[in-house]
Parts: C-alpha cells; structure tokens; sequence
C-alpha cells in the first residue's frame, strides 16, 4: 500500500501547498487520468528537476470525452498508480471526485482557440474546452509554479500554453519528449486496448512519421508526402487516419513546405483503438 499522502479535496490541497510554497518550495503539477505507465513516471522524475515539490493529479475527466467515446471503459488502477507515484518520487496525490471539480451549479468553460482549431480540436468536438478547463483548475487549485506535460498530445501542451498566456496565469508551462517503448510506439494509457496482433502493427504510426519527416526535411513539398503516409499507414491495417499534418510548432496553422521548425501529427484507429503521435521535423542547416 502506498503511503504517498492523498489529497481530494481543495481546502486540503492548499493547506499543504500553502505549507509548502511558506517554505519557499517551488511546485510543480503533474497532471493525469490515471492509468498510468513509464512515461508518466519519467514526467515525475523529471518533474523532480524543475522545483522542489511534485504533485501529480488523477482525475479522469469526464468534459474532455465525446458521447461515444471511451469515457466509461478508461482504465483506472488506482492502487497501482499511488504505488508508483510514491515509487517515483511524488510528494502528493491530487484525487478530486466530479463532485469537487464540478460542483452542483458549476456552469463556466474555457472555449480556446488558436492552436486547438483542426486536428483533435477538429474530429472531438469540445476536447479542448474540457482539457483547457480542467487544467486551469487544477493549476488554480494546486497553486502549481510550474505545470508538466508530455510531448506526446503535443495539440493539448500548445493549448495549455497559449491559454496560460493569455489568461496570464501565474505558471510556467513545461513540456517534455515522448517516451517510447524500444519499437517506437508511444507510451499511453490506451496501448493495454490493443491485441496481441494490433500491437505488432502499431508502431508503424511512429515509423510512418518519421519516413515522412525525413522525406520533408530532404525538401519535398507536404502534400505527396502527407498524402504518402496516410496510404502507408492505410495498407498497414490503420483505419480510419483521421488525420496527418505538417503543422508550425509554434502556432500549429498548417505549413505546405518545410521552411521553419514543424511538427507533424497523426490520428489513426488501430480496430478500436485512436493512437496519436507526433515527431519534430526541422529544416537542414
């Protein structure tokens, strides 16, 4: 059983983050939805280097979810997840119910925009209204300096970033590289839906990326080579692509050639499962 401390409700979290920050610690906010694996541990550890005390959230959330989306059957372990975060180094766990993070009457969102438009923004409806708002409450009620997120949902780190600016919250937002199992495919909490055959051809999604990113970085326009890759993942039983982009890093608006840092982004189903990923793709010097 784990003896990481466990905090579920607002008043309780402050009071220790209060403590905390009175000491001059600096805090930094690792969120998720539980279920969690090595990447979720490497953000911990990782965590650990930017302030002096780690809380990591778990709170799976129902606003960030479409209607026929897999809300319901998301994995929760929550007993394994205290375990490893208390293996990992975390200081606390933020576990809010619903009833704390949307209280009866609760009846405000943040509706972004920007970076959330097309991609996920554009095949889940609502998506980043949901991520956008959770996350600001989480970073107001942990009192976060620095908030932590993967580079794999690299949409959701831009959203989080530019909302943060623009709604001058008083927190550094943070990101990290995605980690990857030795075949290429990207850690996620959704990987245990695949069988055993669905997962020998997932990490084509990651191979299918990088043939690409080499091919635009060699100078070939976007359109073939997005076009190439969608039919690749296609004959390597990926269906549907909903999407593969060539978007700017910084403002993700679509890019037609390579001429400044970029990154490209891919939705696909694997029989029932949605896989995304993305890799960098930078200009040759």
């Amino acid at each position: 059983m784990s003896t990481i401390p466990i905090f579920e409700t607002v008043a309780a979290l402050r009071e220790q983050t209060g403590a905390w920050h009175g000491r001059g610690d600096r805090i930094v906010l690792v969120p998720t939805m539980g279920a969690l694996h090595e990447g979720h541990l490497a953000l911990i550890a990782h965590a650990r280097t930017l302030g002096e005390r780690v809380v990591a959230s778990i709170f799976v959330n129902p606003t960030q979810f479409g209607p026929t989306e897999d809300f319901s059957r998301y994995p929760r372990t929550v007993e394994a997840d205290l375990a490893a975060l208390a293996q990992a180094g975390a200081d606390a766990a933020y576990m809010p119910g619903a009833d704390v993070m949307y209280p009866p009457g609760f009846s405000s969102r943040i509706e972004p925009g920007g970076p959330s438009e097309g991609l996920c923004g554009e095949v889940r409806p609502g998506h980043f209204s949901g991520v956008a708002t959770v996350v600001t409450k989480l970073i107001n009620q942990t009192r976060a300096d620095v908030a932590l997120f993967g580079e794999k949902d690299f949409q959701q780190l831009q959203v989080i970033r530019r909302v943060a600016r623009d709604l001058d919250l008083p927190v550094s937002i943070a990101g990290m590289p995605t980690i990857r199992e030795a075949d290429g495919l990207a850690l996620s909490s959704r990987n245990r839906y695949l069988n055993e055959a669905e997962r020998s051809i997932a990490p084509r999604l990651h191979a299918v990326l990088a043939k690409a990113a080499e091919r635009l970085a060699g100078g070939d326009m976007a359109a073939p080579v997005l076009a190439d890759s969608i039919e690749a993942l296609k004959a390597s039983g990926f269906g549907p692509v909903q999407y593969f982009e060539l978007r700017d890093t910084e403002t993700l608006l679509p890019v037609s050639q390579l001429e400044r840092p970029a990154r490209l982004l891919t939705a696909a189903y694997l029989g029932t499962t949605r896989l995304i990923d993305n890799v960098a793709v930078l200009p040759k010097a």
